[in-house]
């Protein structure tokens, strides 16, 4: 399925505080079934919130979207940075609201990511997705992607993030 997905910049702190309570009402709602309430509070806390994304977009580089719908709703968002140490670009997050996943976007994600590769100059881009996430595993690989590696990582707090690394290349 494909949809005509736009994607507009988060850019101003009224944009930042839209986005960090957009985040919050996905996570709540998809992750808890997968991770338990404990992590999925403490990664939005750290990950999420939006202290997190204004010291990720300050800090390390993260550039941020909302995923807008033809009609200009925004039904989700994504983000992640690029580095030109490894001609890639990292997607930290493509997240969507409940009632729209399954209609395109995510793929638009992607096809967004493509084209901003292709425009920087990348040769790749990668991202994390949960081994348990059958639902973006799908879709990555559906879009191309490849499984590359497996990793568990601490993030604090007693949690680890186990997951696998997906790549696709750009051409």
């Amino acid at each position: 399925m494909s949809v005509r997905a736009s994607f507009s910049a988060v850019k101003t702190a009224e944009d930042q505080r839209d986005l960090a309570g957009l985040a919050e009402g996905i996570w709540q709602e998809y992750w808890p079934a997968l991770i338990g309430s404990e992590q999925t509070d403490y990664m939005v806390e750290h990950f999420q919130s939006l202290a997190a994304i204004r010291r990720d977009m300050a800090e390390h580089g993260y550039e941020y979207w909302f995923v807008c719908a033809p009609d200009g709703r925004r039904v989700g968002y994504t983000g992640g940075r690029e580095e030109p140490e490894t001609g890639r670009f990292f997607i930290s997050k493509i997240y969507l609201l409940k009632d729209e996943r399954g209609h395109g976007f995510a793929r638009a994600a992607i096809s967004f990511y493509e084209e901003l590769c292709r425009s920087r100059g990348l040769s790749a881009m990668y991202l994390t997705v949960n081994k348990h996430n059958e639902l973006g595993i799908r879709a990555y690989i559906g879009t191309g992607f490849a499984t590359v590696d497996a990793v568990e990582t601490p993030i604090g707090g007693g949690f680890v993030m186990d997951d696998y690394i997906m790549e696709k290349p750009v051409s």
